[in-house]
């Protein structure tokens, strides 16, 4: 089982204070973890052996399982109600909340727990742990008020690897399901530059049992969306962000995008921790590995890659915000 990579800040960003009077998060009570019945892998929707050889795991997406018990889900719908009054927008998504787990203890403590972390890695096939960046924990997407819209539309994540979970209780609704396109980033981009979005027949909509039910996805390799709803209703999910702690494979993050909805008294430091986690990794793995070599070029490349993180952060950040990434900038629906 994978420890935290990097702890759980003891000091909140500026304008984010707890709530009070929330119920003290107990896995004994409010958890109910059971395994998915089956996984479908990379491959599956398309991608190379060698494209999967340099991700975090070959798995792309299970199929429902139990996180919450009853009292588990209960408390968390009343968390995510009380997060509602700080929901922002953009063009991707119309309400979400991110940083949750600065104003919920509860919301935190479910999000870094031991045995859920312990069985993602029994999901992901590989060792994983509680994102690095808070701002990546427990992120929530609400009904739109406009029910033309989709709750999120047809994109891939900011970050590699996350639990998908309906906090709300699907049964209530009429629409709003989550999908996922079988098929690949590159298809996807081709059916975008058309217009099109994806063919009902290679789209799956996972049924979730209730609420506290979940999926565990390589959100960054598989494109998905929350569907529009057909008829108003009280729509919540939460995301869950984990990182491979192997810091070997590719990073799989598009940290650019967070400049859109981020607030920058969290964002920036998160970002830039996330990276000195991943160098500081690195170099202590060349620091062990690297041999004599008279070879300069080769050894600054060693070098170069070992800091590859770090420097791209710095880049990203003194560049600011690039578009935002999503499917649908040029379809109608």
């Amino acid at each position: 089982m994978s420890s935290a990579a990097i702890p759980f800040p003891d000091v909140n960003p500026a304008g984010f204070e707890w709530f009070e009077g929330e119920p003290v998060f107990n896995p004994s009570i409010h958890l109910a973890l059971e395994k998915p019945e089956s996984i479908r892998y990379l491959q599956e929707f398309g991608y190379s052996d060698e494209e999967v050889s340099h991700k975090a795991t070959d798995v792309a997406v299970s199929s429902p399982f139990r996180v919450l018990s009853q009292e588990g889900a209960a408390v968390l719908l009343e968390v995510a109600r009380s997060l509602r009054q700080h929901a922002i927008s953009c063009e991707r998504i119309e309400n979400m909340v991110r940083g949750g787990c600065y104003r919920s203890k509860f919301l935190r403590d479910l999000c870094i727990d031991p045995s859920l972390t312990e069985l993602m890695c029994e999901i992901y096939n590989t060792d994983v742990a509680p994102h690095t960046m808070p701002l990546h924990l427990g992120h929530m997407n609400f009904s739109p008020n406009d029910l033309s819209k989709a709750v999120d539309k047809w994109h891939h994540d900011t970050l590699p690897l996350d639990v998908v979970m309906m906090v709300s209780d699907p049964a209530t609704l009429d629409g709003g399901q989550f999908e996922y396109f079988i098929g690949t980033k590159d298809e996807m981009s081709v059916l975008a530059q058309q217009g099109k979005t994806p063919p009902i027949e290679r789209v799956e909509a996972p049924r979730f049992a209730g609420p506290g039910y979940a999926i565990a996805l390589h959100g960054d390799m598989v494109v998905h969306r929350g569907a529009a709803l057909n008829k108003p209703g009280e729509r919540i999910s939460m995301v869950n962000g984990y990182v491979s702690t192997n810091t070997a494979l590719d990073d799989q993050h598009r940290h650019s995008d967070l400049m859109h909805v981020d607030p920058p008294e969290a964002l920036y430091a998160e970002w830039a921790k996330h990276a000195a986690w991943r160098g500081k990794n690195r170099l202590e793995k060349l620091l062990a590995e690297l041999e004599f070599n008279a070879d300069s070029q080769a050894v600054a490349s060693r070098l170069e890659e070992a800091v590859m993180d770090v420097n791209q952060a710095i880049a990203e950040m003194r560049e600011g915000p690039k578009e935002m990434h999503h499917y649908e900038k040029h379809t109608k629906s």
